[in-house]
């Protein structure tokens, strides 16, 4: 199921993981190389986007995008993939935005600012946040 924000307040599941890795991506106002990658990497290899291609993530970051650049963009993502996600999803896609994250090697002020509101707005236990957070920073770690 693909939504038009414009007709449509509803996303299915699957987009509004996507939301919350794009919406990471792009906290800091420059979405890095490395970021896309991963965001591409998860949709072709994870399964709760099995069957996707990359048209469907171009789609879905656009609408993303759009809802971004409005005045209260932010909190309405984040009010988008709360409505749409319930329990394990949930924590799913803040494991998933914290990846992402953390996947060009530094996490920002502006991207933990948005992890906060996304835990805050999916209601997630601050310690189920915190293992989620520091497992994604666990895996970019250089040596």
């Amino acid at each position: 199921m693909q939504t038009d924000p414009r007709t449509s307040t509803r996303l299915a599941p699957r987009e509004a993981l996507v939301y919350a890795m794009m919406t990471v991506a792009a906290a800091d106002r420059q979405i890095a190389k490395a970021e896309l990658s991963r965001i591409d990497a998860m949709v072709r290899d994870l399964p709760a986007f099995q069957g996707l291609d990359a048209a469907w993530l171009a789609h879905a970051a656009e609408a993303c995008g759009r809802i971004l650049a409005r005045p209260d963009g932010i909190g309405k993502v984040v009010q988008l993939i709360a409505e749409a996600l319930a329990g394990d999803e949930r924590e799913t896609a803040y494991a998933l935005a914290a990846e992402v994250a953390a996947s060009d090697l530094a996490i920002g002020a502006d991207e933990r600012n948005f992890l906060g509101l996304l835990a805050d707005g999916l209601q997630l236990d601050d310690l189920v946040r915190a293992a989620l957070h520091r497992s994604a920073q666990a895996r970019y770690k250089r040596f």
